[in-house]
């Protein structure tokens, strides 16, 4: 804001000026105390030559804790030296310098300085921009939020008044350019110090001021906020309109906040003016096909109603994103057992082939009308997948015990390969730690066993780190996976304590093997073997007990396929995916004869011929 708009808006407030031109004096003297007092510790080159040495460094750091300790003497200006005396010595990094520095400054507001602690802030306040730019910013928001903070641990209740007097002058004197500091400590002014129209009235008219009114400054407040959106400033703009409680603006101003792209300014706005400009932004948003963003003010504000049609579509739109990514169990919880949602789902359930999801949720919202719709023409165009019955296993054992954890233990040491796989719970929640591990799938050629980790870690934490120790570490046991270093980081990740998922012997990645660069296992199944998998339950709840029985199957078949594929291998001269010229896949080349998780994964050759044949 020019200073010419600035007076020209005060011309109701003649004496004012005459305050700006006595408080810009005040503030000139103010600096020059400040300076003569850096004067006072010697010249440039002196200082310059003090700070390299050690027992200057020392001698600062002296004067800086006595002062703190007692800030009865201590002016605002010795103060905000200190605080930049105790910056500049500081040998660790500017977020720990910073916030060891708060703890000094609300020790100073605990000791009682000269004047009361808000008002001695404030009173800093007008010297900070003499530190020059790069230190006056931090420590503007460095003496405030330390002083909100004093406010909050307090425990006596103090006058205020003087503090937001002078705190209301240095919101004028800063609009004005008399003091220099960034717009975001001008909103924290008015919001630490609970300034209103009343004190900038006061501060602007003096002692003729109207009682009651506060014309002036809602005069002079409309033309700083104008000039604010007339510099795309939105943000504070509007936090002075909430702030002031003026609500004369409307839709044209929403519109061009929303023109210049300035979102979260025009939802701020919107939701400081209430409902009919909410939904006036929502439907901003529909015609921009802003549609998340559109959704997302539709939930937070309780527009349902208003909306319906768009919170629909938003809502499918998410159902299809999960839907593609394989989390069926999330987006059912995420219709919250909406009828119209729900029967969206089960159409997408049915483009995807996933006819078991849709038979679950038929049966489970009594939805009728699907299953007719399902012919035989739909089901012989989708895609097939591999089914465990065709691998010719026996048994699929679910392992909870202990007994039955030893059972496996033998059955596997008696195998020379084995295929491996992990389950667990996927997390939606950005941010947030990855679930543990749920299951643990081994697989031979005619047997599964799925290990429930979590259970026998919680009931038999010793059993199951010496069995899996006797799997996992034996060296003439060939264990295959697919994307290995990931199962193994997770498991490591969740079972830290145990010992056994800290060293492994014979791996071999299936994936690093063939290289496969899309479709992942089920990619490679379909080349190998002529049918892929069915990943519909990949990201289903694997901590929910007891696991459905297609759980299972998919859990078994995930290890199964591993050693089929591994099979392939070794029966075959010249399989699909080896290139011309080849004679055979060099899968020996990739075993991984001793790995320790807690180092980098290197692969080591074997020599061993125990598993061509």
């Amino acid at each position: 804001m020019s200073l010419g708009l600035y007076l020209s808006c005060l011309n109701a407030s003649q004496s004012y000026w005459f305050n700006v031109a006595h408080r810009k004096q005040r503030y000139r003297s103010s600096s020059a105390d400040f300076l003569g007092f850096i004067s006072s510790m010697g010249s440039k080159e002196r200082v310059d030559e003090a700070h390299k040495s050690e027992e200057k460094a020392c001698q600062t750091q002296t004067l800086c804790l006595h002062a703190f300790s007692d800030s009865s003497h201590l002016s605002p200006a010795i103060f905000v030296y200190l605080l930049k005396e105790c910056y500049a010595y500081g040998t660790r990094k500017a977020t720990a310098k910073f916030r060891a520095l708060q703890q000094q400054v609300l020790q100073i507001l605990h000791n009682s300085p000269q004047s009361d602690p808000a008002t001695f802030i404030v009173q800093s306040l007008y010297i900070l921009p003499f530190l020059g730019p790069e230190y006056t910013e931090g420590f503007s928001h460095l003496v405030i939020s330390s002083l909100r903070r004093w406010q909050t641990l307090r425990t006596v209740t103090t006058d205020s008044s003087e503090a937001r007097k002078l705190a209301a002058q240095l919101f004028l004197d800063v609009v004005a350019g008399c003091v220099i500091h960034e717009e975001r400590i001008l909103i924290k002014l008015l919001e630490v110090f609970d300034i209103g129209l009343q004190d900038i009235e006061k501060a602007l008219c003096g002692s003729d001021m109207k009682n009651g009114s506060s014309d002036t400054a809602k005069t002079f407040l409309e033309n700083y906020i104008f000039s604010l959106v007339e510099s795309q400033s939105y943000m504070t703009a509007v936090t002075l309109l909430e702030h002031f409680s003026f609500r004369q603006s409307g839709e044209a101003f929403l519109v061009k906040i929303i023109e210049d792209k300035q979102y979260r300014a025009a939802e701020k706005y919107a939701a400081f003016m209430g409902k009919q400009m909410l939904c006036v932004l929502v439907q901003k948003y529909i015609d921009r096909k802003m549609l998340k963003s559109a959704y997302e003010i539709i939930k937070r504000n309780n527009l349902r109603k208003e909306f319906l049609s768009v919170y629909h579509m938003c809502k499918e739109s998410s159902l299809k994103k999960l839907a593609e990514k394989g989390c069926w169990d999330v987006a059912e919880k995420k219709t919250n057992e909406d009828r119209k949602l729900l029967q969206y789902l089960v159409y997408l359930a049915m483009e995807a082939g996933y006819f078991e999801k849709v038979d679950e949720l038929c049966q489970r919202y009594s939805l009728e009308g699907f299953l007719k719709t399902i012919d035989s023409e739909t089901v012989s165009q989708q895609t097939r997948y591999l089914h465990l019955s065709e691998l010719v296993l026996e048994d699929i054992k679910w392992v909870d015990e202990v007994e039955g954890l030893h059972g496996a233990t033998s059955h596997v040491e008696g195998c020379k390969v084995v295929g491996i796989d992990c389950e667990w719970k996927p997390n939606y929640v950005k941010g947030c730690q990855p679930n543990k591990v749920s299951i643990m799938q081994i697989a031979s050629e005619n047997t599964v066993f799925i290990i429930d980790l979590i259970k026998l870690f919680e009931d038999a934490p010793k059993a199951l780190d010496s069995c899996l120790k006797r799997i996992l570490h034996s060296p003439s046991i060939l264990k295959l996976g697919y994307n290995l270093q990931c199962d193994l980081k997770q498991l490591a990740h969740s079972y830290g304590e145990l010992e056994c998922f800290k060293h492994y012997e014979m791996l071999l990645d299936i994936q690093k093997v063939f290289k496969e660069p899309r479709g992942g296992l089920s990619g490679l199944a379909e080349k190998i073997l002529g049918a892929g998998l069915n990943k519909t339950r990949r990201n289903s709840d694997w901590e929910q007990r007891p696991l459905s029985q297609n759980q299972l199957e998919y859990a078994a078949l995930d290890a199964a396929v591993l050693v089929y594929i591994f099979r392939h291998v070794r029966s075959q001269s010249q399989p699909a995916s080896v290139k011309e010229g080849q004679t055979q896949v060099e899968w020996k080349s990739y075993i991984i004869s001793c790995m320790d998780n807690t180092k980098k994964l290197k692969n080591t050759y074997s020599s061993s011929e125990e598993f061509q044949n």
